[in-house]
């Protein structure tokens, strides 16, 4: 008889696909406060002299949306591995 997945491996698959969303959602967060923050320096005139932030905030919100992209997707990708090679497990 082959073995299926239970109700908990199940669910454990779905919790990871949840986590793997609410990581991603949370580089997605933190690259909108930077921009913000960013523009928000750039825009007022008494911080002025602290522009030089406002650039360096501005310069590292790509890099951690990129970084955010890439991690989602490769975490996707190894746990889709994971369930293909238990179900290949189980046809055999």
């Amino acid at each position: 008889m082959k073995n299926k997945l239970t109700l908990a491996e199940k669910l454990t698959i779905e919790m990871t696909y949840l986590s793997n969303e609410r990581s991603f959602l949370a580089y997605v967060r933190t690259v909108m406060v930077f921009l913000s923050s960013g523009v928000a320096i750039m825009e007022i005139k008494t911080l002025y002299e602290y522009r030089i932030i406002a650039y360096i905030l501005l310069s590292i919100s790509p890099i951690i949306l990129i970084i955010g992209i890439y991690r989602f997707f490769s975490v996707k990708k190894a746990v889709n591995q994971i369930v293909e090679h238990f179900h290949k497990q189980n046809i055999e």
